[in-house]
């Protein structure tokens, strides 16, 4: 148990209370709006309930049933397709979209400007590489509706703590959108903000995660190396508690760290395998176009990479070579 005498388990319960509560900074009286939410997975069916906790109306789109009844428990109306959900949505009408990245997001897109007016909005509140959203936002332009492009961060936490969102758009679309952001987000002047035009928010988010790749390869290769000094049999749990007050490298991925230490010491049951969603790729590629030193994010990236290849080629090569120049030992499978 940690040291504050909260466990695990009690620190989930509590943020569930949180998350069953209106976000403590709204005042219900405020601007309320009407929003459709395409995409229920966790990060948009969260986003909704939060939004309809603030008192906003929401209308919810989601392929699978499941998924749609759920939002309904939480104060959500939903749609069976996206005809139901535009005739929902009273002009203009503002539709957020929470889908996979690629071409889910461009189908999603061509559907909407088929069935929505000059004047109504789009946000894409995914992690689109910020080419396909110039594109998307180009697209939209030439119909009269505008595109926002919102880079999400929050993850499973965002219901109960807030997001952060980096917006990217004309103006007129984003201010309409103000009272949106002031409850998706954890205070409503912090925690957003409209950082320029079209792509420039889901650029910023791109290099948000690329930070995070570093940050994270950081963390692990420090706790490894604590983790096999082993004359020491440090309680890494207890350290990352010591470090998470007053260390200048205290962080929220540290906070997450040490739960995850507390849970399971030992890493029990977890491969070695590291996916990426595509952000880190594209902030690597961003910085070798513009001639700017990335190393510690381009070694973290490649570092995820590595960690798929269970039948490492290359590192077979090299136990072979050090065999023949030196007549190293072969360790046998």
């Amino acid at each position: 148990m940690p040291e504050d005498g909260c466990s695990p388990a009690a620190s989930r319960d509590f943020q569930r209370a949180r998350a069953a509560r209106p976000p403590p900074h709204l005042n219900l009286e405020s601007t309320t709006m009407d929003m459709g939410m395409i995409g229920l997975g966790r990060m948009g069916a969260n986003m909704a309930q939060r939004l309809a906790q603030g008192g906003h109306r929401i209308v919810g789109f989601d392929p699978k049933a499941e998924a749609r009844n759920a939002i309904e428990a939480n104060g959500c109306a939903s749609a069976d397709s996206l005809d139901a959900l535009v005739a929902k949505l009273p002009a203009p009408r503002t539709i957020w979209m929470m889908v996979p990245a690629g071409s889910i997001t461009k189908g999603t897109v061509d559907e909407l400007l088929k069935r929505l007016a000059a004047g109504d909005t789009i946000v894409d509140g995914g992690n689109s590489n910020y080419k396909d959203s110039l594109a998307q936002a180009e697209l939209c332009q030439a119909k009269g509706i505008y595109f926002v492009d919102c880079g999400t961060s929050g993850g499973v936490w965002g219901l109960a703590e807030g997001y952060s969102m980096m917006i990217g758009g004309e103006t007129d679309a984003v201010e309409r959108l103000r009272p949106i952001f002031e409850t998706l987000a954890p205070a409503k002047d912090k925690g957003w903000g409209h950082v320029g035009v079209s792509g420039a928010g889901h650029y910023t988010k791109m290099v948000h995660n690329g930070i995070e790749y570093g940050l994270m390869q950081a963390y692990a290769e420090g706790f490894s190396i604590l983790e096999h000094k082993t004359d020491f049999n440090l309680d890494l749990h207890k350290v990352a508690e010591i470090w998470r007050t007053g260390s200048v490298v205290r962080s929220w991925l540290l906070d997450l760290l040490s739960d995850a230490l507390a849970k399971n010491p030992e890493m029990a049951g977890i491969a070695p395998f590291v996916a990426d969603s595509g952000e880190g790729r594209w902030t690597v590629s961003e910085a070798i176009d513009l001639n700017v030193p990335a190393p510690v994010i381009t070694a973290s990236l490649i570092e995820r990479l590595r960690s798929r290849d269970t039948e490492s080629f290359s590192s077979k090569l090299l136990s072979a070579m050090r065999n023949e120049f030196g007549g190293h030992p072969i360790t046998k499978q």
